[in-house]
């Protein structure tokens, strides 16, 4: 698995897992959380490393159980997850030092990879001040890198600019319905990763055709010609799938390279249904 520096100096697996309806009824993302670790289980064992949960997610507690079950050092898994904007998170000092150390409960652990500010809200100075009480984590280790998600130019500056630990992340939706190439570039201007979450939703069917022709030339799928251009030009990706077949296929972007020219016409290709 190739990897990213983030600029803590820790290596980013550039292919994780999404999560957000691992171990829930019915796949649902609201369904109740009912413990399953099976499409965790596979995708380890088919070498995923880099795992992505959040809060809101309601599922943490699956994705620690999944790492302990795989009885692998915990020092082998790269885990991401996010704290929510919500008051009942982030208005109290106390009450985001007891979402964190609820995060590390339940992901039974006492260090967390990558921990992320889960999307902005309209006051960049709050979103500053829980900013700093993470940045306190990071200098103790529990945290061993912090970013942010969802965040635009603007607010990402504003942390940029007061931060004494940058962001090292910003997890965004990057696919045919918005590519977002604008944060993008800005992000890997400011060395900050862009990680892109969606990486294979919302996608209609003429750029699926589009993807599937230029797949076609290297024995590959659509799905595994979009990842390639997203990691191909520096992008994390996080795909989720319930199906191992799929999971495989979602790893297996390293044996072909795109050209020049087919990484212009991806980058520009737009969901028809959508207004220019």
């Amino acid at each position: 698995m190739e990897t990213i520096t983030l600029n803590t100096g820790i290596e980013l697996p550039i292919v994780g897992t999404g999560t957000n309806t691992y171990g829930k009824e019915n796949n649902d993302y609201q369904g109740k959380i009912n413990g399953d670790t099976t499409e965790l289980d596979q995708a380890i064992s088919l070498g995923y490393r880099h795992i992505d949960t959040a809060i809101s997610y309601r599922n943490e507690s699956v994705i620690g159980d999944a790492v302990k079950k795989s009885k692998l050092p915990r020092e082998e898994f790269f885990l991401t997850s996010k704290i929510p904007g919500r008051p009942e998170y982030i208005e109290t000092t106390e009450a985001v030092h007891q979402a964190v150390a609820d995060s590390l409960n339940a992901l039974k652990t006492d260090y967390i990879d990558l921990y992320l500010i889960h999307h902005p809200w309209d006051n960049n100075e709050e979103i500053f001040t829980v900013w700093r009480i993470l940045e306190e984590y990071v200098d103790k280790g529990v945290l061993k890198a912090i970013g942010v998600s969802n965040f635009n130019q603007e607010q990402l500056g504003f942390i940029l600019e007061r931060a004494r630990i940058k962001p090292a992340v910003n997890q965004i939706q990057s696919n045919t319905s918005e590519w977002n190439h604008a944060i993008i570039e800005y992000c890997q201007e400011k060395g900050v990763v862009p990680e892109a979450w969606g990486p294979l939703s919302r996608i209609d069917a003429s750029c699926r055709q589009a993807l599937t022709e230029i797949g076609q030339r290297y024995g590959k799928t659509w799905a595994q010609v979009i990842l390639r251009y997203q990691i191909q030009r520096g992008v994390a990706v996080i795909p989720k799938s319930h199906n191992p077949e799929r999971q495989q296929l979602n790893i297996e972007l390293f044996d072909f390279s795109l050209t020049e020219e087919e990484m212009t016409t991806i980058g520009h290709l737009k969901n028809k249904e959508q207004n220019n």
